[in-house]
């Protein structure tokens, strides 16, 4: 069994000794024993070892046929290529524990070409958003789409096509379709699962997935916000081992207390890390791990992709080992990747940075071969991929201004909360102003705007509508629309208004785009952004997409006073997220998640 595979009682791994293998094997003895010349020395720095907890001094790292043959004293052994690291230190490229690549909006090929130069070298990847989207087809083209890049991207299976029964998502993914995927190279175990009060109340298709992933003794990833006490324990009960939805301290601990691991999150949407990495002690930072979940392109070529995570905990006092092991071997081990550690036979994947305090990355090493260095490939990735069958297509029913029309003749009405810098909601009741008709009208109501999802799949003409706080700043008044069709995870459409006239502007743009994402100021497009993979993604290089983000976000930010701490796009994606407290909106209408039910928006309904 390969250094890189979880045990599966059903299915026993044979292997075949053969003249190929035999010889790589003998190789890679020969060259730990020093018998044979090293491909490749790595000298002249520090090297972070990550089992014993110690930046050392004086030694050598020498790598043969891509992997680490031995860790030496310095100038001991043969190699046929010195590599000067000039004091910088060798670290293990760091890994993300869990990642929707989709929500970077490049297709793989791309996202490998915004991360590696970052340092990274392996991802746990859930491919749940084109999954949503296309089902099968979404899961085989990521899988054909990152085999063989310089980036080590690894799968849990989606748990949740959909999310929930409460929306239409353009697939589903029973226990079923999953199965044949369970033995396809580079899976590792199931996806987080959102779906907790299926858990609870025992759903038999999540029973299903949770125990196909448990007989083969595959991690379990969980999504579990504000579930805590005896709802939490029943989720590491049923076998849930990770949870990267914690946004306070009190649900770290609860979750460390049960056996599970805490993956701490810094994405562009969602920054619990600088809350969470208070309650990282000497006791308990092995079973912790750092994850981006979702990250936009504009913002990894900003600020870092892992190295970020790295240079905040160290910023707010946690020791650069302790930093270090939890950015790679922590989620190596659990997730049973080959890598995570400079030690023999481990892959050479390699972040040499300046130092243990800005984490500033020179160069990344993958499999022994230079592939970045300061911030730059050392040689283009291959084109991407472009199949017919992911090529997106918007397919609506007719759509026209009383699509948008939302009664609220009681003038009291639920609305869903934007909360800064998080995905969580707050329910809130508000009493708002309507037109002649007792329709809520934003443009009389300064402060709010109108949400709408639409189902983009197969048009089945469902639309939902509700009402949002804090999307523009309080008194001010949105003169356009924002919509795109990232709306996680059903990926319908989602569109935020001070108008339906400019609602319908924006939806009829994307529609015609084929799907990404668009800003319209007083009728006109300002700014767009085509995602030609499934709605979600480009094919376009990584500072291409990463320029059309920024440029959406800054007409959108030109265009209208936004609250605080949200991102335009991003922020609007999740709000149709029916997992996440408190109020959401799916194309079926608003979303109650604390009671797991829809509820109308006018609160004086009968």
């Amino acid at each position: 069994m390969s250094a890189s595979s979880h045990s599966n009682a059903s299915s026993p791994v044979t292997v075949t000794l053969t003249p190929a293998n035999f010889d790589a094997l003998r190789r890679r003895i020969d060259a730990s024993n020093l018998a044979v010349p090293a491909d490749t020395r790595f000298t002249g720095g520090v090297v972070a070892d990550v089992y014993t907890g110690e930046f050392v001094k004086g030694v050598d790292v020498l790598v043969k046929d891509g992997l680490v043959a031995a860790v030496v004293p310095e100038g001991i052994g043969e190699a046929r290529e010195t590599v000067d690291l000039q004091g910088k230190t060798l670290l293990p490229a760091f890994i993300d524990a869990h990642v929707h690549i989709e929500s970077a909006m490049l297709v793989p090929e791309r996202f490998a070409e915004l991360v590696v130069p970052h340092g990274t070298g392996a991802v746990v990847a859930d491919p749940h958003e084109i999954a949503n989207v296309l089902g099968t087809v979404g899961l085989d083209f990521m899988l054909e789409a990152s085999e063989g890049l310089p980036l080590d991207i690894r799968f849990q299976l989606p748990s949740c096509v959909p999310a929930t029964p409460f929306e239409h998502a353009g697939a589903v993914l029973d226990a079923a379709a999953l199965e044949p995927y369970w033995e396809k190279k580079r899976v590792l175990g199931l996806g987080e699962v959102m779906n907790i009060p299926g858990v609870l109340g025992h759903d038999s298709d999540l029973a299903a997935k949770l125990l196909h992933a448990q007989k083969r003794s595959r991690p379990i990833d969980g999504h579990a916000p504000g579930i805590l006490h005896e709802a939490r324990s029943a989720t590491a009960a049923a076998g849930i081992t990770t949870d990267h939805e914690s946004s306070s301290l009190e649900e770290m601990r609860e979750s460390l207390a049960r056996g599970m691991k805490v993956i701490i999150r810094e994405g562009s949407a969602a920054k619990n890390l600088r809350t969470l990495i208070q309650g990282v002690t000497p006791r308990n930072s092995r079973r912790c791990m750092f994850c981006s979940d979702d990250v936009n392109p504009a913002d990894v070529e900003r600020l870092g992709h892992m190295e970020k995570h790295l240079r905040m905990a160290v910023e707010a006092g946690v020791d650069p080992m302790t930093a270090v092991q939890m950015a790679t071997l922590n989620a190596a081990e659990h997730f049973g990747l080959p890598g995570g550690a400079i030690a023999p036979g481990k892959p050479a994947d390699f972040a040499v940075v300046e130092d243990v305090t800005t984490f500033r990355v020179a160069e990344t090493w993958h499999r022994g071969e230079l592939v970045a260095k300061d911030g730059k490939l050392t040689k283009p990735i291959r084109t991407p991929i472009q199949p017919e069958a992911v090529l997106s297509r918007v397919k609506l029913q007719p759509v026209g201004l009383e699509t948008f029309r939302l009664p609220v003749p009681s003038g009291e009405a639920n609305v869903i909360g934007i909360v800064p810098h998080e995905i969580v909601t707050k329910a809130e009741v508000r009493t708002v102003k309507t037109d002649a008709e007792g329709n809520f009208d934003a443009q009389l109501n300064p402060g709010l705007v109108k949400l709408a999802v639409l189902e983009r799949h197969h048009a089945l003409g469902t639309v939902g509508l509700g009402i949002l706080s804090g999307y523009v700043a309080a008194g001010a008044l949105m003169e356009g629309a924002v919509a795109t069709t990232i709306a996680h995870d059903s990926h319908n459409i989602v569109c935020a208004g001070g108008s339906d006239a400019d609602m319908l502007a924006a939806v009829r743009a994307l529609e015609a785009l084929g799907g990404g994402m668009v800003v319209v100021k007083r009728g006109e497009v300002v700014a767009s952004l085509a995602l030609p993979a499934g709605g979600l993604m480009s094919f376009e290089p990584a500072d291409a997409v990463a320029r059309g983000v920024a440029a959406v976000h800054r007409a959108a930010e030109e265009a209208f006073r936004l609250g605080e701490g949200l991102e335009p796009v991003m922020t609007l994606a999740f709000l149709a997220l029916p997992v996440i407290p408190e109020l959401r909106l799916t194309d079926l209408g608003l979303f109650d998640v604390r009671a797991w039910t829809h509820v109308g928006t006018d609160r004086g309904a009968k």
